[in-house]
C-alpha cells in the first residue's frame, strides 16, 4: 500500500470509524473525507490530522480524548512508525520508512502515468480559449490564456477527461470590415483609417496580399476591399496558427463565427427562444429574459434595425457545442468580459440546459517589465505586445511557464532579465535545472555500475529522503485539485516545492560514491529515489508544455 496524502486520508477515516464503534459513538458523524496536512514543522511529525477535534464535541466526547484513542488505533498500523496527540485534539503521525518508499515504486511503475486520476472521467469537455480576433497578431492577453488553456486541457486529460480544445474565429462583424479597409489604405500607401489596424504587420499583409492578386488595386472599391477581407484574414489567421503551434498550443477545432449564420442556426434559435417565451419584443428589438436567470439586465438579441446582436452568435455557438456532445462548455475569456458569466449561463438555461454546463474562466491582465521598468511597445504591432515580441524575448518555455505558474485571478508582471537569468530565482530554470542535475546523475551512475534498485528502499530513512518522498506523494492530489478548481497554476508551483526539496536532498545525501568508495543497497535506492523525483519533474512539466531537459 502507498501513503500518499489520500491514501492516508482513506485509512485515518477507517481507523475512526473503529474508534466511534468501540466506544460506542455514532459513526454516522464520520465525514465522507478527512483532512490530513503536511505540519509545517516536520519535528512535529510527517503527516497531521485535525478529524479527532471536528468531531468530539458532535460525539460528545473531549477531542482530545478521541485524539488519543485514535492515536491508539493507528500505532497499531504497519505503516506507522508513531503517534502522539497535540493541542487540542490533533493527532500527529510519523510513517515508517519502508512504508513510506513504496511511493517510489508506485512511480516508477507507472512512470508517465504517475498522478493521472479519473475525476473528469464523464467529462467530454470543450475547453474554448484565445479565439482572437484575426485582425492582427495575438497581444499578451491571448498569450496568456494560449499557455494556460493548453495546460488546463493537460490537466483535464490527466484526471480522464474527454477535452477538445477549440478556437472560435471572430470572422463577423465590424472588427474584420476595420481590417479589410486598413489592408487596402496601406497597399495604397494611404494612412490608417481613423477607426482602423495600424503597426508594420498591416503593411506585410497588405503586401502579401498584392503579391497573391497583383490586379488587385486595379478593382473598383467594394471588390477590391472584399479581397483584402477574404485574403487578409486568411494570412493573418495562418499567421496566428503558426505562432501558436510555435508556442505548444495546437488546436482540434476552429469553429468559424459566421457559420452559426450561415447554417440558419442563429435563426432557428430566435424562433424557438419566442416560442419557449424566453424572448420578447420590446422597442422593435427582441430582449433575451436573461435577468430570470441570474443575469443583471435583459439582453438584446435582435436589434430593432432588424440585425442580430452579439449574443445572438454566442446563443448559437453555445447549442452547437451541446450538439455536438459536449457536457461541459469551458470559456476561458479576457478581462473586459465579466458581463459573459451570468449572460453565457443564462444563455444555456433559456434554452433548457442546466447552466452549470456553461463555466467561463476570466484572465487579467499581463505586463512587462525590463530593468524594471514597463515594456510597452511591439517592434511589429506597434501598440501592443504581442506573442511573438514574448518568445523572441525569452523563449517559448520560459514564456509558457511564466503565464501558467499565477492564478488567472490576478494581474501578473513579467520580468524579462530574470526570465533570461541562469540563476534560483528563475523559477523554469530552478525547475529544469532540478531535472537536468538528475538526468546527469543517471548517467554518472552507469560507468560505475550502479542501477536504480527499489529492494532496500526501507534504507531511505534520513529526514531529507523522507521530504522529498512525501512531497513526489502529494503530486496526484496536487494535478486532482489543479483539475478540480480549474487551477494548472497549482502544478508549476508544486514543482517548484519538489524541486526544492530535491535540491536540499542532494546537499545532504551522497547519491553515488567518490573515490575508492564502495557501491551499497543505499546508493541503490537513493538512485531509485532520484529516477521517481525526475520522473514527476518530467510528468509535471509535460502538464504544462514545458520541456523536460535532460542538460542546460
Amino acid at each position: 500500500m502507498t501513503v500518499t496524502p489520500a491514501d492516508l486520508a482513506a485509512q485515518i477515516r477507517g481507523a475512526t470509524a473503529n474508534v466511534l464503534r468501540e466506544h460506542g459513538l455514532d459513526e454516522t458523524l464520520l465525514p465522507d473525507t478527512v483532512d490530513v496536512e503536511r505540519p509545517r514543522n516536520p519535528d512535529h511529525g510527517d503527516y497531521a490530522t485535525n478529524v479527532a477535534l471536528r468531531l468530539g464535541k458532535k460525539a460528545g466526547v473531549n477531542p482530545r480524548d478521541l485524539a488519543g484513542w485514535l492515536a491508539d488505533e493507528l500505532a497499531t498500523a504497519d505503516n506507522i512508525a508513531a503517534t502522539d496527540v497535540a493541542g487540542p485534539g490533533f493527532v500527529n503521525l510519523r510513517l515508517s520508512a519502508a512504508s513510506q518508499s513504496t511511493i517510489v515504486s508506485a512511480i516508477l511503475e507507472a512512470g508517465a502515468d504517475y498522478g493521472h486520476g479519473d475525476l473528469m472521467a464523464d467529462a467530454v469537455v470543450n475547453l474554448e480559449f484565445v479565439s482572437a480576433n484575426p485582425t492582427g497578431p495575438i497581444h499578451l492577453g491571448g498569450t496568456r490564456w494560449a499557455a494556460v488553456g493548453d495546460a488546463l486541457g493537460r490537466v483535464f486529460t490527466a484526471q480522464g477527461a474527454d477535452v477538445t480544445r477549440e478556437y472560435y474565429f471572430n470572422d463577423h462583424g465590424a472588427q474584420i470590415d476595420r481590417f479589410a479597409r486598413s489592408l487596402d489604405a496601406a497597399a495604397r500607401g494611404l494612412p490608417t483609417p481613423e477607426d482602423g489596424y495600424g503597426g508594420d504587420y498591416i503593411s506585410e499583409i497588405a503586401a502579401q496580399v498584392v503579391a497573391q492578386k497583383p490586379d488587385i488595386l486595379d478593382l473598383p472599391d467594394d471588390e477590391r476591399v472584399e479581397e483584402f477581407r477574404s485574403r487578409g484574414v486568411a494570412l493573418m489567421f495562418d499567421e496566428i496558427k503558426s505562432t501558436l503551434h510555435t508556442f505548444g498550443t495546437d488546436f482540434d477545432v476552429f469553429t468559424h463565427e459566421n457559420k452559426m449564420f450561415e447554417s440558419g442556426l442563429v435563426d432557428r434559435l430566435v424562433t424557438e427562444l419566442k416560442d419557449n417565451g424566453n424572448l420578447y419584443e420590446k422597442d422593435g428589438a427582441w430582449w433575451l429574459r436573461t435577468t430570470a436567470y441570474g443575469d443583471d439586465k435583459d439582453r438584446v438579441v435582435i436589434k430593432s434595425d432588424g440585425e442580430a446582436a452579439y449574443i445572438a452568435g454566442d446563443i448559437a455557438y453555445y447549442r452547437d457545442k451541446r450538439d455536438r456532445g459536449f457536457n461541459l462548455c469551458l470559456y476561458m475569456l479576457g478581462a473586459d468580459h465579466h458581463g459573459y458569466v451570468k449572460r453565457l449561463k443564462a444563455a444555456a438555461a433559456s434554452l433548457g440546459d442546466d447552466p452549470n454546463t456553461v463555466e467561463v474562466l476570466i484572465g487579467q491582465l499581463v505586463n512587462l517589465v525590463r530593468d524594471g521598468k514597463p515594456v510597452r511597445m511591439s517592434k511589429r504591432a506597434g501598440t501592443v505586445i504581442t506573442m511573438e515580441d514574448l518568445i523572441d524575448a525569452v523563449g517559448v518555455d520560459a514564456a509558457r511557464y511564466s503565464l501558467i505558474r499565477s492564478s488567472v485571478d490576478v494581474n501578473i508582471d513579467i520580468d524579462l532579465d530574470l526570465l533570461t537569468s541562469q540563476s534560483n530565482e528563475n523559477p523554469v530554470y530552478y525547475v529544469q535545472y532540478a531535472h537536468a542535475r538528475l538526468s546527469a546523475i543517471s548517467r554518472n551512475a552507469a560507468p560505475l555500475g550502479i542501477s536504480a534498485s527499489t529492494q532496500h528502499l526501507e534504507l531511505l530513512d534520513h529526514p531529507a529522503e523522507g521530504e522529498l518522498i512525501r512531497t513526489l506523494g502529494d503530486f496526484p492530489e496536487v494535478v486532482r485539485t489543479a483539475a478540480e478548481l480549474r487551477e494548472p497554476h497549482r502544478v508549476s508551483r508544486y514543482l517548484e516545492t519538489l524541486a526544492g526539496s530535491y535540491h536540499r536532498f542532494y546537499d545532504k545525501c551522497r547519491v553515488l560514491p567518490q573515490g575508492d568508495e564502495e557501491v551499497t543497497d543505499v546508493n541503490s535506492a537513493r538512485l531509485a529515489l532520484c529516477d521517481a523525483t525526475r520522473q514527476i519533474l518530467a510528468n509535471g512539466l509535460a502538464m504544462l508544455g514545458v520541456s523536460a531537459p535532460e542538460r542546460m
